[in-house]
């Protein structure tokens, strides 16, 4: 009986301990290779208030994950230098479409050396842009054949914004993104004094909000997977 009553207790003690979620520090600097691609960038995505794959607040639907990891390639302008510079690993993108069917977006995730005050600093690039008055366009457009981002190139950006770093030393990751009209329309650049008055800014403005919220997003739902 006794015997029965020790195996018992036993079990119980480890099923206890199979039930709790033991921090692992180390996996954040791994997670972009761990993880499936699927878990990286879920099928929908809602707010940064909200969990991203959860489908009863999705806002973006993912039309597709772009198979080339390249920093040269996944990133153009001074943002591809900035990374560049500060050791930029890999880019990892995929690409959504708002629920309404208009608006189009790419989102990269800029894998930085571990251990360092990179991912920061490009952090800290990203958000300085939103308020450039010609911000850098940050992320190369990922079109998907077959979808609503087939047509989705880089003369079709509108919009850029990038998270604030929000991990520490062993979480190396700088967020971006960079929307579109899925139709093509750009932004507006009127000529001369049609331009002025903030206009041009006014037409800019709900794609930079788009893009900084998703950026957002994506951040939190990074943080979210880290074990």
């Amino acid at each position: 009986m006794l015997g029965m009553l020790g195996g018992g207790a036993l079990a119980a003690h480890a099923y206890s301990n199979s039930q709790q979620d033991v921090p692992n520090p180390d996996y954040g600097a791994v997670l972009w290779r761990n993880a499936a691609a699927d878990e990286l960038f879920p099928a929908t995505l809602g707010s940064s208030t909200t969990p991203a794959a959860d489908k009863k607040t999705a806002q973006w639907s993912r039309m597709g994950i772009s198979q080339d990891t390249s920093c040269a390639k996944g990133l153009s302008g001074k943002t591809k230098e900035t990374a560049q510079k500060l050791g930029c690993e890999a880019v990892l993108r995929a690409t959504y479409v708002d629920l309404t069917g208009e608006m189009v977006a790419t989102v990269a995730i800029i894998v930085l050396p571990k251990g360092g005050t990179g991912a920061k600093e490009m952090g800290e690039y990203l958000y300085g842009q939103e308020s450039e008055d010609a911000p850098d366009a940050a992320v190369v457009p990922y079109a998907v054949p077959d979808t609503l981002a087939a047509k989705w190139q880089e003369n079709r950006r509108n919009g850029m914004g990038g998270a604030r770093f929000m991990g520490g030393p062993t979480f190396p990751y700088a967020v971006a993104a960079t929307t579109g009209a899925v139709d093509g329309r750009t932004q507006g650049n009127l000529p001369g004094d049609f331009g002025g008055y903030g206009a041009d800014d006014d037409d800019k403005l709900p794609w930079m909000d788009a893009a900084h919220a998703l950026s957002q997003t994506f951040s939190n739902h990074l943080i979210n997977l880290d074990r």
